[in-house]
């Protein structure tokens, strides 16, 4: 026995040190994807005004994203990765998203022709790609994270892995325009590159992966664990519980993801926010204002991971309640040091907006937190949808920029809490051997969504907007006829835009689509919890009941 207990130490995953850093290796391929999933949202007027793409346009380059998972891709990818292991199956799909990228961005800088139709779909060709190994990627990542961290802090390794994640999209959203300046071709050459950064990690993180395998010497039963089975998806499929949170999945996150990529220009549009930082606005370190910017969002990453995770590792409660006071304190010392910069920088589209995903690494080990201790996953998954609608609305109906700021609040908590509150339950609705599949079939579904909605938003917006996709066209046809470079088009533009001579858009009935989704959120949540009464899964009840 004592020889057995000494075998088992001597694997790399009994070490904390190993297991952490294997965490960071694989997370960098989910910042990198995730930068890339959103990074778009920042650049759509200086593509607008100097790529000729429209909202319509834009709304399809986002909306393809998702078409290959439509058609079952992430199941396919689940089975491939049962079937060839994470190291095979995560090269594979990692090297189709780099090679998506970099599609996309040799499509942006028109490397293989100018023509504004034929670089966009260019750009849509690689987003297609990019999308094919975009989910695949992230249950690999997953699946790594259960083979290292099962037995130990797994829940804590899944929320950082997430903050990853999550960082990725806010700083993509608000650094593109920093990175690109007036050239919006060297923001997609950036984001693919990050991707490629990330897929070199995970080659690294092969290494020890192989290593592992060869101690654990249980491969074959922990790929027997989580197996996807077509058959399986019979016995979901007659769950009534699992469908309306499967539903529910695809109209909360609809109303959110989509909506990000939406926000900046919805902010310039609707209350005057600008798209470009004064200098006196910027950190610069070592020249570059992106990376300094980029610094001040990475110590709010650590922050949020302070206020959520550190007090959980410490049992005294006098600690716990010592490590938060001070964490509080050192965070507004920081937040008081940059309060010139940060006051511009709550009138900017692309750092508010990127302030929602930024949200949610401080929100959901906490929401998480909450729904283990005390349940009412269901009831906290209807205010959650209760809290999207306000959001909505305040950020459509009315004018109030005090009542928008209150709604992006509002939608940052909800982005959190339903999160926070719904995947945990599937596994009590799912039995463990049907879990993989029931995650899988969730986010095919889901997809089918977000691509009605990431390019529903932009032809509806187009359609609502007339006078203004005419008065865009007429003035960059003009200023083409002058001879003028793409980047001196989209300053131009811009100045027009800010001097009153071209009209805003009005995104109300685009983001008012946005309620309905909300209100199906609501009633698929009642249902749910209806039919958990009926069918006894435990929702309401903490996690260890």
């Amino acid at each position: 026995m004592t020889e057995q207990i000494e075998k088992i130490k001597q694997t790399l995953k009994d070490s904390a040190p190993m297991r952490w850093f294997v965490m960071i290796l694989i997370s960098g391929l989910m910042f990198g994807t995730y930068w890339f999933q959103d990074f778009f949202s920042g650049l759509k007027p200086l593509m607008e005004s100097q790529m000729g793409i429209s909202s319509t346009d834009f709304g399809t380059l986002i909306s393809l994203t998702t078409i290959a998972n439509v058609f079952g891709m992430i199941i396919l990818g689940g089975i491939i990765l049962d079937k060839w292991g994470i190291r095979l199956t995560g090269v594979i799909f990692g090297a189709v998203a780099t090679l998506g990228a970099t599609i996309c961005a040799l499509g942006a800088h028109g490397v293989l022709s100018d023509d504004p139709s034929t670089r966009l779909t260019v750009m849509i060709i690689g987003r297609i790609l990019f999308g094919v190994g975009l989910e695949v990627t992230c249950v690999v990542v997953l699946r790594t994270l259960v083979k290292w961290f099962k037995g130990y802090e797994l829940a804590l390794a899944m929320a950082i892995n997430m903050g990853f994640g999550r960082l990725g999209s806010t700083m993509g959203t608000a650094l593109s325009p920093d990175i690109a300046g007036n050239n919006a071709p060297t923001a997609v050459s950036f984001a693919a590159t990050l991707i490629g950064i990330g897929l070199i990690m995970f080659v690294i993180y092969i290494i020890f992966d192989v290593k592992i395998d060869k101690q654990l010497k249980t491969k074959a039963e922990e790929a027997e664990e989580d197996k996807f089975k077509l058959s399986d998806l019979l016995k979901l499929v007659t769950d009534k519980s699992f469908l309306f949170i499967a539903f529910l999945c695809v109209a909360f996150y609809s109303a959110v993801f989509p909506f990000m990529q939406y926000a900046p220009d919805l902010l310039v549009n609707k209350f005057a926010f600008t798209y470009n930082l004064p200098e006196t606005a910027k950190v610069t370190l070592f020249g570059s204002a992106a990376l300094g910017n980029a610094i001040i969002y990475v110590v709010l990453f650590i922050f949020g991971i302070g206020f959520s995770l550190v007090p959980t590792n410490i049992k005294n409660k006098t600690g716990k309640l010592l490590s938060i006071l001070i964490t509080f304190i050192l965070f507004v010392c920081f937040v008081y040091a940059l309060k010139d910069i940060l006051s511009v920088w709550l009138k900017n589209g692309p750092k508010v907006a990127s302030l929602l995903p930024m949200g949610t690494i401080l929100f959901t080990p906490i929401f998480g937190n909450i729904v283990d201790k005390k349940g009412k996953a269901a009831s906290l998954m209807m205010l959650g949808s209760l809290l999207l609608i306000f959001a909505h609305l305040a950020l459509s109906v009315f004018q109030s920029v005090a009542l928008g700021y209150l709604g992006l609040l509002c939608l940052g908590i909800a982005f959190s809490l339903v999160p926070a509150a719904m995947w945990p339950s599937v596994a009590k609705i799912v039995h463990k051997n049907r879990l993989g599949t029931a995650y899988a079939t969730m986010f095919t579904i889901q997809n089918w969504g977000l691509m009605a909605f990431f390019w529903g938003i932009g032809r509806v917006l187009d359609l609502a907007n007339p006078t203004v996709v005419a008065k865009l066209q007429e003035v960059r046809s003009a200023l083409e006829a002058q001879g003028l470079a793409e980047g001196d088009i989209s300053l131009k533009i811009q100045a027009m835009k800010e001097a009153g001579q071209i009209p805003f858009y009005n995104y109300m009935i685009p983001i008012l689509m946005l309620v309905v989704l909300g209100v199906i959120s609501i009633f698929l949540a009642f249902m749910l919890k209806k039919s958990d009464k009926q069918q006894g899964y435990g929702l309401e009840l903490p996690s260890n009941k």
